[in-house]
């Protein structure tokens, strides 16, 4: 039979060179080609899984259905543990035919873990020459946390005097040195430890029924919508409209995480109910696009905190939370590049102190990604999902009608009523924008290449928000971040509870679990926003010299 063919390294990197979609599973050689244009997660999520083991992104993502489901596409398998290659889109090359095998190992420098191979890509380029100058130079500089960075002028001058892409390569590389002091070894049996181990703990989450959804609790979260919209609608009609706008502001911080469970099939595990009650919840009631809020999310589950690839972590020319984007990165998502210009140097500067006031308007910007996600070709949706973009267009259509219509327009008087409420009704929601960006913008924008396993690149990335029980209701899940992101289906009213089994893990494989305060964790990220600010007048520093000298290089 054509699946008990055993396929060698050399014969995958071909199916890849040829543009086949080869992911490894369970030591299952899969060629999912077919659904390049289907897959309802968007095509990009195979893009990220071509040439890995994907055993544990895909089991945690799909139903033991759609998992057994697979094998229709399976032609052979390898034997051993299979060593991820690069993804063609994370800057993989493959030719036909490979006549050598080599494979991507991080080290501990630049110069060290420039791969060997074709089928690899390289997060910094640079020679060994330049990169003794660079140690050379940067050899006093002083070692960072999280809490931010005090620097002297004397270590600025030294620093000044290297080239703004040596500065960056520096800056990336001790980020990248710290994340390997601090997490367990990447060599390859220590990462399978970790993966049979969180195998392991996948089983247990199945077997103790932590994907069980406990209705009982959406009932409650449906009483407490209803009489938030009731609260709205009363206060309305009394002309009250700052009390209204208030209610209707919590209505959408409140409602919208039930939009983010069923965006996971964490309600009902159907795609086509949880479908629904996203679609129905988010765009008919919320305005904003289910379709587009999957596309960007899957991608920013499966890289998380890559600043080439996580689309989350993309807003230059706003914020900056790693030095990675002083490179003027490619978005693999967008497509497009996010320069690094006059304009991001100023905003960067400042934007520690700009967080809050962007996060209170983040809402309008949301509108607009979703109107530009449905006016896109891709949007549309092939195979047996072709009818969400038709249900999406009518519920964005419905809710514009109902909110600027007939609220603002029809039921409110005056224009500075108008806008007091528009405003008001929107700036309620910041919270909500705090509590998705706490999780990430905080932690590790380091690529620690593909031998990491799929268990420490999510805790390592990812942040969870302590808070008590009685809390849990204003935070809708997303406090549980690191435990979400191990296990995305698991339905939010039962990750307390699982929180505690992944406490235990990650004692056991000696991964640190990430976990502050709110407001703590607040100040984590806003050290970090300063960090990469005083970065950034650190590469200023030395563009201003080199434009000053005309000397553009170490020598």
């Amino acid at each position: 039979m054509a699946h008990a063919r055993v396929f060698t390294r050399r014969e995958i990197e071909s199916l890849i060179a040829a543009g086949d979609i080869i992911v490894i599973t369970q030591n299952t050689v899969l060629r999912l080609n077919a659904w390049k244009d289907k897959h309802p997660g968007g095509s990009l999520v195979l893009q990220h899984m071509i040439g890995r083991d994907a055993t544990h992104e895909i089991n945690i993502s799909h139903s033991p259905e759609i998992v057994k489901s697979m094998r229709h596409y399976r032609i052979g398998r390898v034997d051993g543990v299979w060593e991820n290659l690069i993804p063609p889109i994370q800057g993989g090359v493959y030719h036909l035919h490979a006549k050598e095998e080599h494979t991507h190992k991080p080290t501990s420098s630049p110069h060290d873990s420039a791969y060997e191979s074709d089928g690899s890509s390289d997060c910094v380029d640079i020679t060994e020459l330049e990169w003794e100058n660079i140690k050379e130079v940067s050899k006093n500089m002083p070692h960072r946390t999280n809490a931010g960075v005090q620097r002297h002028n004397t270590e600025r001058d030294a620093q000044s005097l290297m080239s703004p892409e040596d500065y960056t390569t520096a800056e990336m590389q001790q980020a990248l040195e710290n994340d390997l002091a601090k997490y367990p070894s990447l060599d390859a049996a220590t990462q399978g430890d970790i993966a049979a181990k969180f195998q392991l703990l996948h089983q247990r989450v199945r077997d103790e029924g932590f994907y069980d959804c406990r209705y009982v609790e959406y009932y409650k979260e449906m009483a407490r919508y209803a009489t938030l919209f009731a609260l709205f609608a009363f206060c309305l009609s009394r002309s009250w409209y700052f009390v209204s706008a208030c209610f209707l502001g919590l209505f959408w911080h409140q409602i919208m995480f039930s939009a983010h469970d069923a965006g996971h099939r964490g309600i009902t595990h159907n795609f086509t109910k949880d479908t629904l009650i996203g679609i129905f919840i988010a765009d008919f009631c919320c305005g904003l696009s289910i379709g587009w809020w999957k596309s960007s999310h899957n991608v920013h589950h499966l890289v998380p905190n890559l600043p080439e690839h996580d689309p989350d972590i993309q807003n230059v020319p706003l914020f900056a939370t790693s030095p990675s984007f002083f490179n003027s990165v490619k978005s693999s998502y967008y497509g497009t590049y996010f320069p690094w210009d006059a304009a991001a140097g100023v905003a960067i500067k400042y934007q520690k102190y700009t967080y809050y006031p962007v996060m209170a308007l983040a809402r309008f910007n949301l509108y607009v990604l979703s109107w530009l996600h449905l006016a896109k070709p891709h949007a549309r949706a092939k195979g047996t999902t072709w009818w969400t973009w038709y249900v999406e267009l009518t519920g964005i259509s419905f809710y514009t009608f109902w909110y600027f219509y007939v609220i603002l327009y029809r039921s409110i008087d005056t224009w500075q009523s108008r806008a007091i409420f528009l405003l008001t009704s929107h700036l309620v929601t910041m919270p909500l924008h705090v509590q998705i960006t706490l999780s990430h913008w905080g932690t590790s924008t380091s690529d620690l290449g593909p031998a990491e396993s799929f268990a420490q690149r999510q805790l390592r990335t990812t942040m969870d928000v302590e808070c008590p029980k009685w809390l849990d209701f204003i935070h809708g899940g997303l406090q549980f971040q690191a435990v979400h992101h191990l296990f995305p289906r698991v339905p939010r009213h039962n990750l307390r509870r699982l929180q505690e089994l992944v406490k235990e893990f990650c004692a056991e494989t000696k991964i640190e679990y990430l976990i502050h305060g709110f407001a703590e964790g607040n100040c984590v990220v806003l050290n970090k926003l300063q960090d990469v600010a005083n970065q950034a007048k650190i590469l200023a520093a030395c563009q201003t010299y080199m434009a000053e000298t005309g000397h553009y290089d170490l020598e």
